[in-house]
């Protein structure tokens, strides 16, 4: 049977080339994001695969809008195996400005776009006693990044917060994976600058399914940022603003 896969944010960057490497398998997917232009042509990208694809256009942050989708593509699929929490965006804290918009999107988008992605599909798993729930953090959970606060704390967030759900969920047979990655060549991160140990997506989404595939419980990557963060973790904070940019 076709494993039934649902990933938000899959209109770009990891979650498009998640739904890439599903779909090679032969997997059935619900693609979620807000740009259906875009989830268009990467569900025919999919069924190029050889894959199923279903398109939903939601906003993660919109709590019935996510519910309708997920219920919607367990209807149709009959059920569920991996739910994939992907969406979500960086920016900057804007703290001078005296406006909590731009931080607040930062931390809806990150934290809510994870709880509203992953809840509805717990208890189709809890009933059929197996299912597989990731959560895309990264490496800023571990660490203190000047301006960017909200990004790394809302990551830091949904890590600590998939660790209390596995506790919860292990007795039902369900795998709860957090993947924590560095930086990776995207859409996302097109603007970046200095960005040490980049990964190209195709290589990160390998390296992200095997250890999917592998029941990990927080898969930290490349191996070189997971070396720093012990060093990073103790450098002095006039260093650690070097890293942002105001």
């Amino acid at each position: 049977m076709s494993k039934r896969i649902f990933i938000s944010g899959a209109s770009s960057g990891i979650g498009e080339h998640l739904a890439y490497a599903y779909a090679k398998r032969g997997a059935n997917i619900g693609l979620a994001a807000r740009r259906t232009e875009l989830l268009e042509k990467i569900a025919a990208s999919c069924r190029d695969f050889g894959g199923k694809a279903h398109i939903y256009q939601v906003d993660a942050k919109e709590r019935l809008a996510t519910k309708e989708a997920a219920d919607d593509f367990m209807q149709k699929v009959g059920g569920i195996d991996m739910v994939i929490a992907n969406a979500g965006i960086g920016g900057h804290d804007d703290l001078m400005s005296g406006d909590s918009s731009a931080i607040n999107n930062i931390i809806e988008t990150n934290v809510l776009g994870v709880t509203n992605t992953l809840i509805p599909f717990i208890p189709i798993m809890k009933e059929q006693k197996s299912g597989v729930l990731v959560n895309v953090s990264s490496v800023a959970s571990f660490l203190r990044i000047a301006y960017h606060g909200g990004y790394a704390g809302a990551k830091v967030n949904i890590r600590l917060m998939a660790d209390s759900w596995r506790l919860t969920l292990t007795k039902y047979n369900i795998q709860v994976t957090t993947i924590c990655p560095g930086f990776i060549k995207t859409p996302m991160t097109a603007e970046l600058k200095g960005m040490p140990f980049l990964l190209p997506v195709d290589t990160a989404v390998e390296k992200i399914v095997n250890a999917i595939d592998r029941g990990k419980k927080t898969f930290v990557f490349p191996w070189q940022m997971k070396m720093m963060i012990p060093l990073l973790r103790v450098m002095p904070d006039r260093l650690l603003r070097m890293f942002g940019s105001n």
